[in-house]
């Protein structure tokens, strides 16, 4: 039997709660033909939106074609453009002979062909006759919104990790590269093809997209709000109860709380009570499967703090202690932050880090809560949790 408690891949239909004004709203852009951006921190929940919106999407009966790879381990741009070509082709193509009339077809006069013997070994759809030019990345580009019009169907093409784009050498004359051809596709008139760059380093994310501006005014960014607690306990009494077992509605709040309606953790979480009880799941089963789900997070916990100075430890030490002016003459004393000046490269090293987010308003946000919560407890020793 299934387990309702899914935390190892993405969810959809029956297993997907929530965030359905999200799901509308990224319906609707892709309808439009927008592009979307998705800023979350790791196992947030965007992947599940994309799919689910994506389902309902046939559902409704749209016709369309999707693509996905993600820029985890991409490192040159020859690496991006074979990646980003093979995707594309393999959305309305799949066997050899169909791929290699759409790479000439699409990236005739370009480095770029489809090799058999290189894919007969490999799998490698795409590869280089020749050193990359900058007309292979433009020819690339424009596949998609080409093949859109051509075919007359709508395409969709995920980018994961959008943000490690930013590791490549040339990430500039990409990010460049592609702001040029959304803007010149857009001039030529509608075309059914959207991209939703996913990321989930935040601060990344936002360096790209906030802070220099790149594809402005050419993307929207679609913000996931948490989804509702009791919405989140419904989901897991309901899934309880399909096995015969019961839990206390107040114990699961308050679980749901300290991962501060963090799905993923709390369905892990669940998964853990779930495999150590039988009947009614008392509050020793709880407090049992959130030090086994810690004892799994433990060791990357230590590295992050084991990474961090003197200094960003004892910046992470004001946040959490609920401080938020930060370069005050108090707070750098109290907190042996030397001056205003190290307070701002203090700050910058953990959003570096991906450890801490401020909003516009400078405030704080630990991007991980469990790691908030072992931190707080485990490593300050803090009594208040």
């Amino acid at each position: 039997m299934e387990s309702p408690f899914i935390y190892d891949k993405y969810v959809t239909g029956k297993n997907f709660i929530g965030r359905k004004v999200e799901c509308a709203a990224l319906g609707n852009l892709l309808a439009q033909n927008e592009h979307v951006v998705l800023i979350e921190p790791p196992k947030s929940g965007k992947m599940s939106l994309i799919q689910q919106t994506l389902l309902q999407m046939r559902m409704g009966g749209n016709s369309f074609l999707a693509g996905q790879f993600s820029a985890l381990n991409i490192r040159t741009v020859e690496e991006f453009v074979t990646r980003f070509g093979a995707t594309v082709i393999r959305t309305s193509a799949s066997t050899p002979a169909e791929y290699a009339e759409l790479a000439m077809k699409y990236l005739g006069g370009t480095h770029l062909v489809f090799d058999p013997e290189r894919f007969a070994m490999n799998e490698q759809l795409l590869s280089f006759n020749w050193d990359y030019d900058e007309n292979d990345l433009e020819a690339v580009l424009r596949m998609p919104f080409a093949m859109a019009r051509d075919l007359g169907t709508r395409i969709i093409l995920i980018i994961d990790e959008f943000q490690n784009i930013d590791l490549i050498e040339d990430s500039d004359r990409i990010f460049a590269k592609m702001e040029k051809v959304i803007k010149e596709e857009r001039s030529i008139g509608p075309v059914p093809f959207s991209f939703i760059f996913s990321g989930s380093m935040v601060n990344a994310m936002r360096d790209i997209f906030r802070t220099r501006h790149r594809f402005h005014r050419m993307v929207e960014i679609l913000p996931l709000q948490p989804v509702n607690e009791r919405e989140i306990a419904d989901h897991v009494v309901k899934g309880f109860l399909s096995s015969g077992k019961v839990i206390d509605r107040d114990l699961l709040l308050g679980a749901c709380r300290l991962f501060k309606d963090h799905l993923w953790y709390i369905n892990h979480f669940v998964a853990i009570c779930d495999s150590k009880s039988k009947g009614y799941i008392m509050e020793p089963v709880l407090v049992e499967a959130l030090q086994a789900i810690l004892s799994v997070h433990e060791p990357r916990f230590v590295s992050m703090m084991n990474s961090l100075t003197t200094h960003q430890v004892n910046l992470l030490k004001a946040i959490l202690e609920g401080q938020t002016k930060f370069s005050s003459s108090e707070v750098v004393r109290q907190y042996k932050l030397n001056s205003s000046a190290n307070v701002k490269r203090v700050k910058d090293a953990l959003m570096k880090k991906e450890i801490v987010s401020f909003d516009d308003n400078d405030l704080p946000t630990i991007l991980d809560p469990l790691f908030e919560y072992w931190v707080r407890r485990y490593y300050f020793e803090m009594k208040d949790v």
